[in-house]
């Protein structure tokens, strides 16, 4: 029986789950109790920049159990981000009616706030063919190395012991952080497209592969040239057509708020024969930077020197990114399916909306993910609210609140809290976007899953500490056996999981560069291994898991049991953390069922077992 005032999550309430396409017609409904108290009800609506919006909810005629009554209203909205709540007039004046958390209305004058509505463009569509694969993240100098007799820049040191732990402290004037390079190439990730494969891939991450002067290739020197160790633009389309017959996409790091100093734009080191900004004030480059005091004096990325920023609006920078000649459309005619944008919240809206643009010009089914650590559909930055996801800028993004409600539930517990802010994330992302997110649970970027969930936290300790800090066989077995468990959970919620190259290999590390180390080939974890084959296979083979809506079905301090349901498809998943068996009873009908990892439930039982997960698919 119904006893909330209001409930966002429940379509009793409100009739579209989460965010609703411009134009829709949504209806709302609210809960009273019948006993004259309430004399009406208004529905208040704030945009962003817009005046508020209050509609009359109108008496239902219908009694529910309990003796309630409803008031309804239907609304249409603009695209855009809505916040909304409820005014009661009663005998004794007015009352809010506010979001106590979960999406449960409640009156309380000291609490709660309103609920979220985005509203996105009618038509907003992202590429459908993507949603259910699996997203492969390579650091291309550390993944494979093949042979490549391409001439290079000679002030690079050329690393020729493969696994050894990168170079973190300068011990010449070559030997230091971001300049030991071990090879990996291009040439090498197409060498191993059957073992990429055979993960159950269909998209590979391929993070900056143009010409600059570090191993991670973020302080880009030439836009429309590979980095030479990594090949040429020929390997490049090759790798790109191989992995094409294999039924995977490249998509490529767009680096575009920023440049290396080191660069034919900038040129600050005289290396290229090109006049850079740094060299002359008449350079064709010039107006892409800001300067305080020239050459020397300039803004750029967080303040680190070598990376000056760029003017992203400049209409010759934009120009050259967006154009039709542009780097984005030129390495999309070469191969590439799409971008993943490097901080995407500090481009600015217009450009986003010109590399949108020019990514689906090329390609309507173009993927375009940006890097946003938050909730990326009420984020502000430079003091004003994103567009990110309402349809004129990204596809989806990077999912940081999954990777971070993942890690703190298998480390920490509290099931509930994992499902909020699952659910709170489904509500507010529109759906076109929520099912190509690109959930991952380690980058280039953060410590290497396995360390973060079985070794002890680094808590701020710099990179002297963590290069000592090995994990003990206990420590790394118990990465092991939580990894699979977070895996489990990143592979089967909303969205596209992405596996960060060697994850699946069992390698480990703290934060940069000892996160960016070689594919131990040769020495993989071979269980852990077989163990993302089999849910990798087991994700492709069940279409809910391309844009299935999700239901918890219990959720406790140590315990997570749920369900995916899309056309007809469903899929059961449950993680247990704590050291006992646990059993919850369900009314699934699992009649016919697969079992892919745990015992087969029976008369609708499922038993978890102690620090263990089950994944069930059902026809």
């Amino acid at each position: 029986m119904r006893t909330a005032p209001f409930l966002s999550r429940d379509p009793f309430y409100k009739s579209i789950f989460g965010s609703v396409e411009e134009g829709a017609v949504l209806r709302l409904r609210v809960l009273l109790p019948s006993d004259g108290y309430v004399t009406g009800v208004v529905a208040v609506f704030n945009k962003d920049g817009a005046e508020e919006k209050k509609i009359e909810l109108l008496e239902e005629g219908v009694t529910y159990d309990g003796g309630f009554h409803a008031r309804v209203c239907e609304v249409s909205l603009s695209k855009g981000l809505y916040f909304y709540h409820f005014i009661m007039y009663t005998v004794e004046g007015e009352r809010l009616l506010l979001n106590m958390g979960g999406g449960r209305g409640d009156f309380d004058p000291n609490g709660g706030m309103p609920w979220q509505l985005t509203v996105y463009k009618k038509g907003f569509k992202t590429p459908d063919h993507i949603k259910g694969g699996i997203i492969y993240q390579i650091f291309p100098d550390r993944f494979y190395k093949a042979e490549n007799h391409l001439p290079y820049p000679k002030d690079r040191y050329i690393r020729e012991d493969w696994g050894a732990q990168p170079i973190f402290t300068q011990t010449d004037p070559i030997k230091k952080l971001g300049n030991d390079y071990f090879c990996g190439n291009l040439k090498g990730i197409e060498e191993k497209l059957d073992y990429i494969k055979g993960l159950g891939v269909s998209i590979i991450y391929l993070n900056p592969i143009f010409e600059a002067h570090s191993n991670h290739r973020y302080n880009t020197a030439d836009y429309m040239k590979i980095d030479p160790l990594l090949g040429s633009e020929e390997d490049f389309k090759s790798l790109c057509s191989a992995a094409k017959k294999k039924g995977i996409d490249v998509i490529l790091d767009g680096v575009f708020s920023h440049t290396g100093d080191d660069s034919i734009y900038f040129n600050a080191l005289n290396r290229y024969d090109s006049t850079g900004a740094a060299n002359s004030t008449s350079s064709p480059y010039y107006s892409w930077y800001s300067f305080e005091e020239y050459p020397t004096k300039y803004e750029s990325w967080w303040g680190i020197k070598t990376l000056p920023e760029v003017k992203e609006n400049d209409p010759e920078f934009s120009k050259f990114i967006t154009g039709e000649e542009g780097v984005i459309r030129y390495w999309m005619r070469k191969g590439a399916a799409g971008f993943r944008l490097d901080v995407a919240d500090e481009l600015p809206d217009e450009f986003l909306e010109k590399v949108r643009a020019a990514v689906k010009a090329e390609s309507p089914e173009g993927y375009l993910l940006g890097e946003v650590w938050e909730d990326a559909t009420n984020k502000i930055s430079y003091s004003a609210r994103r567009k990110f996801l309402i349809g004129d800028q990204l596809d989806s993004v990077m999912n940081y609140p999954f990777a971070n409600a993942i890690i703190n539930f298998i480390k920490n517990g509290n099931g509930n809290r994992f499902a909020e802010s699952i659910l709170e994330i489904a509500e507010n992302y529109p759906s076109p976007a929520l099912h190509c997110l690109m959930n991952h649970i380690g980058t280039h970027d953060t410590p290497r899953a396995i360390t973060l969930l079985g070794g002890e936290d680094a808590n701020g300790r710099g990179r002297e500490w963590q290069s000592k800090e090995q994990l003990s066989q206990e420590q790394y077995s118990l990465g092991v056996k939580r990894l699979k468990m977070a895996a489990l959970l990143q592979y089967t919620l909303p969205g596209i999981p992405s596996l960060y190259y060697g994850d699946e290999a069992g390698l480990s590390g703290y934060g940069d560069p000892f996160c960016r180390g070689c594919f131990p080939w040769g020495n993989q974890n071979k269980d852990l291994t077989s163990f993302y084959k089999k849910l990798g296979s087991a994700r492709r083979k069940c279409s809910a898991f391309s844009k299935g809506d999700i239901f918890f079905l219990a959720a406790t301090d140590d315990l997570v049991l749920y369900r995916r349901d899309f056309n007809g498809k469903t899929a059961v998943m449950g993680v247990n953390i704590s050291q006992n068996a646990q059993a919850i009873k369900t009314d699934i009908d699992f009649s016919p069922f697969t079992t892919v990892f745990g015992d087969s439930p029976k008369e609708g039982i499922v038993t978890l077992p102690p620090m263990g997960y089950v994944m069930y698919t059902i026809k």
